[in-house]
């Protein structure tokens, strides 16, 4: 296993930079959401995409303080849930796309 670089900042840590690359990419495929989802499930799943990154920065941020940096850590993991990619009916895009499945089937069916 490779020995990990020292972070001199919030931005060299690999979850930052994958929270950042996610985010950019929940932006672009919400592009494709309908528009009467637009100001409803999009903006909600770009905040809450949005947000983990800027959790991890606050988190790293206050890292001298075990319990606050914790807690900032707690609410990326809550964010990244929230804007969680797949199949779980907990998710937002994965209901989105599960509704959207369903759609599919029942014009197909027709």
């Amino acid at each position: 296993m490779s020995k990990l670089p020292y972070a001199e900042s919030y931005r060299d840590l690999i979850v930052y930079q994958k929270a950042k690359e996610s985010a950019h990419d929940i932006f672009q495929v919400t592009k494709s959401f309908p528009k009467d989802v637009m100001y409803s499930l999009t903006d909600q799943i770009r905040r809450s995409s949005r947000s983990i990154g800027a959790q991890i920065a606050e988190a790293w941020a206050k890292r001298d303080y075990e319990k606050h940096f914790q807690s900032k850590l707690t609410d990326a993991d809550a964010e990244r849930q929230e804007t969680q990619l797949g199949s779980t009916s907990h998710s937002i895009v994965g209901t989105y796309l599960k509704l959207r499945r369903q759609s599919s089937r029942k014009i197909l069916r027709k």
